[in-house]
């Protein structure tokens, strides 16, 4: 996903990228009430250890921070509350199935704002082991150092 016109990407879940093995992502509403969702447009999310789960034949995201606003006096709701995903009930039921097999969780990857709309980039993971990391990481060393020899060998 590509920040454009239609998108601006509010926050990001890096330690997800890092943490997990991405299986396949999904795009979800985001039900928010008007002060959250000024602190969304002004960036003001976090999502370092947000999850979401199926409770109830409904998908909620639990542990996101998203600060108070802060014209918002008693508007302002608690900042690490329940907030509730919007998908067709078919993929809610596919995301279930899928998230009970072994290993396989629902974690929020970014949080965008599309056509002025709060949208969720969900994504089924599974979670990797220490040599794992050690391996994308060694990996990712080894690639920026032939980038850094190609661009060397161009001057």
């Amino acid at each position: 996903m590509t920040e454009n016109d239609s998108h601006k990407i509010v926050a990001t879940n890096r330690k997800a990228f890092h943490d997990y093995f991405i299986q396949e992502t999904h795009e979800a509403g985001l039900v928010l009430t008007g002060t959250e969702i000024k602190s969304v447009r002004a960036g003001a999310v976090n999502l370092r250890d947000a999850y979401a789960q199926v409770r109830d034949g409904e998908l909620w995201m639990q542990n996101a921070h998203i600060s108070p606003y802060e014209a918002g006096n008693r508007f302002n709701v608690d900042p690490y509350r329940p907030r509730k995903l919007l998908m067709h009930r078919k993929e809610i039921n596919r995301l279930m199935g899928r998230a009970q097999e072994k290993g396989l969780t629902i974690v929020p990857l970014r949080i965008y704002l599309k056509k002025n709309r709060a949208k969720v980039e969900i994504a089924l993971v599974k979670g990797k082991k220490q040599y794992d990391k050690r391996e994308s990481i060694g990996k990712r060393d080894a690639d920026r150092e032939i980038e850094r020899a190609v661009k060397a060998r161009q001057r």
